[in-house]
């Protein structure tokens, strides 16, 4: 196998085979589930490369020809967990006049991700792992908070073109509404103090974060 490494993923085997790209992909898929599943158990220092080639059910020399070091594969993973949850969640319909409700769905399936145990566990983890390699943290939030944001900032600007919105810093404004959202849950749960909100609670603390973003943010009268 030759080719460009990225990430420790080695590429260019078969050249122009769709049906080994397809394998190659798969396999990447199955060595990161097992990765995913080894470092929330053990967390990054506690996790190694054999134990995470056991659980992905490859043999080790297989996991070292796709990443080349258990850092290459932690930053992977992290880049494409928080990268795909920020394209899934932020499908904003920029043409939807009704605001209000595509930032109260919005909201509501963004504070049920990020109350998820599995997504509180990988924040955890990725902040432990940050203080030995900070570029992990940095990818983590790049990859995931800048990126949604940023999605929220460019449906803003849509709205506020569309009259909506009164004319403000969007940018600022797409930060605000996903931390009253948030409205400090995450932070409290990673400290495991109490329960995760029940549906109600999710409810009232959206129904509560558009109200306010309305009250600075919604069309002059």
């Amino acid at each position: 196998m030759t080719g460009p490494s990225i990430d420790g993923m080695v590429f260019g085997m078969a050249s122009g085979s769709t049906t080994l790209d397809a394998s190659e992909s798969d396999k990447r898929r199955q060595i990161l589930d097992g990765a995913r599943e080894v470092f929330l158990a053990c967390g990054f220092d506690g996790a190694s490369m054999g134990g995470i080639a056991k659980a992905a059910g490859v043999s080790k020399g297989t996991l070292y020809v796709y990443f080349d070091s258990k850092e290459a594969l932690f930053e992977a993973l992290t880049l494409e967990e928080k990268r795909t949850l920020a394209e899934n969640l932020f499908r904003l319909d920029h043409d939807d006049p009704d605001v209000p409700a595509v930032l109260r769905r919005l909201g509501l399936t963004f504070v049920d991700e990020m109350c998820r145990p599995d997504h509180v566990a990988a924040v955890r983890m990725v902040i432990g792992a940050s203080e030995k390699f900070p570029r992990f943290g940095r990818a983590f939030y790049e990859a995931g908070p800048v990126q949604g944001a940023e999605r929220l900032r460019v449906y803003l600007d849509a709205q506020v073109a569309a009259g909506r919105l009164r004319p403000a810093d969007t940018a600022l404004a797409a930060r605000h509404f996903l931390d009253l959202c948030a409205g400090g849950t995450l932070r409290r749960l990673l400290f495991a103090v109490g329960d995760p909100p029940t549906a109600a609670e999710k409810s009232y603390l959206v129904g509560e974060a558009v109200r306010v973003f309305f009250a600075a943010y919604g069309p002059e009268t």
